[in-house]
């Protein structure tokens, strides 16, 4: 048996991100290094993804000019293949030992160039670069090649494709296969530059184990508008997809002689959870990292089941435990926690070591005194964003004390906030504990990413995973015993079939749940699995074999950092001898990148780790490589790289940024009743004598009128808009004493689909999915039934027949602040309620009063409101926004 380790839903996305330009002039790229064709091929065959990037440019000047060659890559991903082909000659890249390659690096440093080719770039990426000098007329293709297995996140498997060619390129086009024997259950795409006018240039096919999707757009598609010879092609292409499960929950899947067993079971029960949140309340942690420290585990004491015991330690110098033992998460004690939560403040040092130790000991305490539920799971979850100032400071002594504390009975789970920790200290203490490490990023949505990471973990479905082959049918086998099993997630082991195995493969998968044990049993027909896989359309050679390496790869890896002096020498060996057989660049090797004669010297690429803290020198969203003269016209490529940032260029729509959900157009009289909510922002105050009314609000049948809706009493959260049969609703939080919106809510109920937002960013949360975008981010999603666009303007549009939009707009203008629209109110049901929904139902208008015809009653839902007459600002209109006319009610 190998070494238990957890299985919990880490998010993995395949990411690429290819920039190959030279100065955005017309005659820059009439004359200059041109992109004539550029292709991405991915391969996606039972999870392991095989990528190709290929760009083909010619250099029209009259002088030699520099190309650069840029690729985002998944930092989870390995580099297989490099090669350039200049003048009918190929350079190829050369994987080595990374000791043999490290005199060519050190001679380069030494010269003063960038010998490191890939870099960290962001959350999830590594960036590769090469340049090369290309002569008149000449030709260069480059050519990339990475592979990865795509492991399972909250339900789905994503890939993801970063393009960014920066100009436009005769022959663009993405091909992604996917070959999956289990059946493809759910295939979803997005993308952030897509709109609908470019839209014809995807296409998706797909069968029950197959899927192709196509994007491939013509000159005059890429261009932004016929008059400019920018492109449009700037940002993510995503795609999302999970497989159909059986009653056992596994499936072993056979190629070439290597077989990969895939075991996420399906309809298990959570099993009830102990867990100890850790938190460093140091002076470190002050202002916004501590505020969204509790902002996210207020939501996160939210989503604890009833059948959960929880506790709180904080920690800077002295240590705090919330209660002096475990409590019952009732809705009484919930709020307790929260408003205890709500109540902590950064100051002072920092001791993890007491801290962990505090925690570990309320866990034996339980235990010994038999509160600790039968069959129950306890985990300990520590956030941190320094090293240990206090108490005991020395990391290897922390990790042996909270290593020997723990004795194997709980797992750690390790949150690094920002880069002033030692992730590599964290790293080990997990691991050591059977958990693992996340870095939590600084940024606005760092209280996203700590409410991301407690889903991963919060259910529990299987203790003590074990899997079991017959002794005479395999060898080599991956890791094969695993701690712990979550929902969401997927366990893999992969292995070799012997000489003389089997014609039927079988495996037992054992666990635990809620003290019992579980068995599933699984069997693959040997000569019939191998038949699966025999389209070369949706395979390459030998792929499996290459993902029983990859993943022994990374299980080295990750045995390396928990490994004792003793032990290390050999994984490392093993681990280098298999990165070298498979031609894989991991931290063990490097590649050797040749070039022509005359050029620059062989660079090397070599594998960044996580605790390297290069990503300080990379800030999210800047300009990294500057356009300069190097001489002989020679240009560096400018362009910006950010792992999480989505670009936008093109001039905003009628002074407005609008976050839009829509569903349908307008109904066939071409007209659309609509709503317009707004969210006050901090910019120059409205004219005293006219101001924008919260609602603006066209009703059924009023073709010229508007009303125009003002909340003057409003306390806690309301309910704006419910529809059950629509299966919509909308809430918000008014805050008077500002009179503005802090936050609004759209939720679709049959889709699982909930969109918050405010005034900072929205967020969209799908089956505890979560993706923030900041406003003037765009957006084209199609998932079953539902076509979500927003474009770079901020229109959000949510499409399904029959179904009311509903937008959210962010308004630019004065009075700055976020809005929300409706239109297509003709579809609401008679059902519908609510704030506005009221005004759906029957509206009867009074005559206007005899002596005054600026008054008038409206009747609704058989409750009286006064109307009058007013001036208003339009935020509907272009800014600063236009003068209206409209019926003004308070509620």
């Amino acid at each position: 048996m190998n070494t238990q380790a957890p299985v919990c839903a880490c998010g993995i996305v395949l990411v690429l991100l290819l920039l190959l330009t030279v100065p955005r002039t017309a005659t820059a790229q009439k004359n200059d290094i041109d992109i004539y064709s550029l292709t991405v091929d991915s391969k996606v065959s039972s999870r392991f993804a095989h990528t190709v990037v290929t760009s083909r440019v010619v250099n029209r000047a009259d002088t030699a000019q520099e190309a650069t060659f840029q690729v985002e890559l998944p930092k989870k991903a390995f580099i297989t293949n490099f090669s350039m082909i200049i003048d009918g000659v190929t350079y190829p890249g050369n994987i080595k030992e990374k000791a043999a390659a490290q005199k060519q690096y050190s001679e380069a440093v030494a010269r003063g160039e960038s010998a490191g080719l890939v870099k960290a770039t962001g959350r999830k990426m590594e960036q590769f670069q090469v340049s090369v000098s290309v002569a008149p007329a000449a030709k260069v293709t480059f050519e990339l090649v990475y592979e990865e297995l795509l492991k399972r996140h909250l339900g789905v498997y994503e890939l993801l494709l970063k393009v960014r060619p920066q100009q436009l390129v005769k022959h663009l086009q993405m091909d992604i296969h996917i070959f999956e024997p289990q059946g493809i259950s759910v295939l979803e795409t997005e993308s952030t530059f897509l709109t609908n006018e470019l839209a014809g240039a995807l296409t998706t096919s797909q069968n029950k184990t197959k899927a192709h999707i196509r994007f491939k757009p013509t000159l005059s598609q890429q261009q932004k508008s016929p008059e400019q010879q920018d492109t449009v092609v700037d940002g993510n292409f995503i795609v999302r997809y999970d497989v159909n499960r059986t009653i056992s929950g596994g499936s072993i899947q056979i190629e070439n002689g290597y077989f990969v067993h895939y075991f996420a079971p399906e309809g298990l029960p959570s099993i009830p959870k102990n867990v100890i949140f850790v938190i460093d309340k140091s002076g470190s942690m002050q202002g916004k990292k501590i505020q969204q420290t509790r902002e996210a585990l207020i939501k996160i004491l939210d989503d604890l089941s009833p059948k959960d015991q929880f506790n709180l330690v904080s920690f800077s110098r002295e240590i705090t435990q919330w209660k002096p033992s475990l409590m019952p998460a009732s809705e009484e004690n919930v709020e307790k926690a929260k408003s205890y939560t709500s109540s902590i403040q950064a100051h002072g040092g920092t001791n993890i070591n007491g801290a962990m130790l505090m925690a570990v000991q309320l866990l034996d305490k339980a235990n010994q005194e038999e509160l600790l539920p039968s069959g129950s799971v306890s985990l300990i979850i520590l956030l941190t964003d320094g090293d240990p100032t206090v108490g005991e400071t020395n990391p290897k002594e922390i990790q042996k004390n909270v290593q020997g504390a723990i004795g194997g009975q709980y797992s750690l789970f390790c949150l690094g906030f920002g880069f002033d920790v030692s992730y590599a200290f964290l790293e080990k203490l997990a691991l050591d504990n059977g958990g693992l490490a996340r870095r939590i990023y600084e940024d606005s949505d760092s209280a996203l990413q700590l409410q991301d990471f407690y889903q991963e973990v919060a259910n529990p479905l299987l203790t003590a995973v074990a899997f079991e082959y017959p002794s005479n049918a395999v060898e080599e086998v991956t890791q094969d015993n695993f701690r712990l099993l979550f929902k969401g997630s997927e366990m893999v082991v992969a292995g070799k079939l012997r000489d003389q195995s089997p014609d039927v493969l079988s495996a037992k998968v054992s666990g635990q749940l809620l003290m019992q044990n579980i068995t599933f049993q699984t069997e693959a027909e040997v000569a019939e699995q191998e038949k699966e896989f025999q389209s070369p359309k949706y395979i390459f050679h030998n792929f499996m074999e290459r993902l029983w390496a990859y993943l022994t790869i990374q299980q080295l890896l990750e045995q390396i950092v928990s490994a004792s002096d003793a032990e290390k020498q050999a994984l490392e060996t093993r681990a280098l001898g298999l990165s070298l057989n498979y031609s894989f660049v991991t931290p063990l090797t490097s590649m050797v990148v040749t070039k022509p004669e005359g050029q620059e010297e062989s660079q090397v690429v070599e594998k960044p780790v996580e605790d390297e803290n290069i990503h300080r020198d990379i800030p999210s969203g800047h300009d990294v490589f500057r356009s300069q003269a190097m001489g002989n016209r020679k240009f560096r490529i400018t362009g910006s790289i950010s792992a999480e940032s989505w670009y936008t260029s093109r001039g905003r729509l009628r002074g407005q940024v609008p976050f839009l959900l829509s569903s349908a157009p307008s109904g066939p009289d071409g007209v659309s009743h609509g709503v317009d909510l707004g969210i006050e922002g901090t910019s120059p105050a409205l004219p005293a004598s006219i101001q924008a009314p919260p609602f603006i609000l066209p009703l059924p049948g009023q073709s010229v009128d508007r009303l125009c809706v003002d909340i003057k009493h409003s306390q806690g959260p309301m309910t704006l808009l419910s529809d059950p049969d629509q299966g919509v609703e909308v809430t918000g939080q008014y805050e008077m004493e500002k009179a503005r919106f802090s936050w609004i809510e759209v939720t679709f109920k049959n889709l699982q689909l909930q969109v918050r937002a405010s005034p900072e960013h929205v967020v969209v949360t799908r089956n505890r999915r979560s993706s923030v975008y900041k406003w003037k981010e765009t957006l084209f999603s199609v998932m079953p039934g539902l076509k979500m666009t927003m474009d770079e303007a901020g229109l959000l549009l949510l499409s399904s027949p029959d179904r009311v939009t509903i937008g959210l707009l962010f308004w630019d203008g004065p009075g700055q602040g976020l809005r929300l629209l409706l239109q297509d109110t003709g579809r609401f049901s008679s059902h519908v309620s609510g704030t506005l929904g009221q005004f759906y139902q029957d509206v009867l208008w009074e005559p206007p009063a005899a002596d005054d015809d600026s008054k008038r009653t409206l009747r609704v839902q058989g409750h009286d409101h006064s109307a009058t007459r007013k001036l208003k600002l339009d935020y509907q209109e272009t800014a600063p926004g236009a003068e209206i006319s409209c019926w003004s009610v308070e509620l």
